[in-house]
């Protein structure tokens, strides 16, 4: 029997995970929510761009979705900047019987880690309902712990774990979102949301708990540091166009401090173009983006992962890969024990993929 799924949201990650339901074996798109009036009433095959029709319209009814019982909801919505509401969508699936999978909200990627005001509420509702909650993707999520955890596996013994994504956003059409929590087209004196006290740690010092955890060990503080690149010459480019002055780079980092050294790193070189920071990290052979995993220890590994190819732009690729790690965790969230959940407690082999 089919899985009965709703879509939530239909943006840069929606759309994508609209169209994997719709063609995979196993999953029954019974529902979709949009916000945007221009959406709302067309069919969900139009809105992630196949070509047959699948009798299934956007609504932006929350109540209406929650009220078809479905067996999961994929929730891509951006959440971080409307926790609140996205708080009040969530909590009412999974009380009324919906399991979750989401890509938002990521200081529920290891819910160990997450504060208090938002966990109880979900944990309470996972109670009522009978359901549970995943949230991952490829960065905060795969980068941060499968990718190291597979490197790991291989360690006789770890002194050190970088985890990075490199990448080049110069081709990512989010200049609203992403390009202003990065601060980037702003003077350097401007502090984005990024980096405020406390917000880099409480996005990735989830994943660096999760390790030092499967590790054993325990992470003295969690240490945030960043610093910013500013464009010498105008760039232009799909993100947005950037003067002379103005911020073009970007790179920041947590380190989890074990036994008074940085030992757990999760760490971003953001740029626009492959002209900006050039003495910064780049990705391995001339690649326009990495997630990389370097393991200093005993014998030594590292592992460098790239999304994309000559069909598909890296950033495209990524958005991709960002729903597919939701999409592909449906069933076994749907079959695992009530409460938050994450990839730990889940089955590592999570490949649902459609084959020609």
């Amino acid at each position: 029997m089919s899985l009965r799924v709703i879509q939530f949201s239909t943006g840069n990650v929606g759309r994508h995970a609209l169209r994997s339901i719709i063609r995979r074996p196993g999953l029954e798109l019974v529902g979709v929510h949009a916000n945007s009036p221009g959406k709302v009433g067309r069919d969900a095959a139009e809105l992630c761009g196949l070509d047959t029709a699948t009798g299934v319209v956007a609504t932006d009814d929350v109540d209406a979705l929650v009220a078809l019982k479905a067996d999961c909801v994929v929730y891509t919505s951006q959440a971080e900047s409307r926790p609140d509401a996205a708080l009040r969508e969530i909590t009412a699936f999974l009380a009324a019987g919906t399991n979750v999978v989401g890509t938002s909200l990521v200081w529920l990627i290891y819910p160990p880690h997450a504060d208090a005001w938002l966990r109880e509420p979900i944990e309470a509702a996972c109670e009522t309902g009978g359901t549970t909650m995943y949230v991952n993707g490829i960065d905060p999520g795969f980068s941060g712990d499968l990718l190291p955890l597979a490197a790991l596996s291989l360690s006789e013994r770890a002194d050190e774990i970088l985890v990075q994504e490199i990448c080049d956003y110069g081709s990512y059409d989010d200049a609203e979102f992403t390009g202003a929590s990065f601060g980037f087209g702003t003077t350097p004196d401007r502090v984005p949301p990024l980096f405020l006290p406390g917000v880099l740690a409480s996005i990735w010092g989830g994943p660096v708990r999760l390790l030092a955890d499967r590790l054993g060990v325990v992470v003295d503080e969690l240490r945030e540091r960043h610093e910013a690149w500013t464009a010498t010459q105008t760039i232009d480019c799909t993100m947005m166009t950037v003067a002379p002055g103005e911020v073009a780079a970007v790179r920041f980092a947590v380190e989890g401090v074990v036994g008074g050294r940085a030992a757990i790193i999760m760490e971003h070189v953001n740029r626009l173009t492959s002209a900006a920071a050039p003495d910064w990290p780049t990705p391995p052979g001339g690649r326009p983006g990495v997630h990389r995993v370097v393991i200093k220890g005993v014998p030594g590994v590292e592992i460098n992962t790239h999304v994309g190819d000559e069909y598909t732009d890296h950033n495209e690729a990524g958005v991709i890969a960002t729903a597919a790690k939701a999409v592909n965790a449906i069933p076994a969230v749907c079959a695992a024990p009530p409460g938050l959940t994450h990839l730990s407690a889940l089955p590592v082999a999570q490949v649902q993929g459609l084959m020609p």
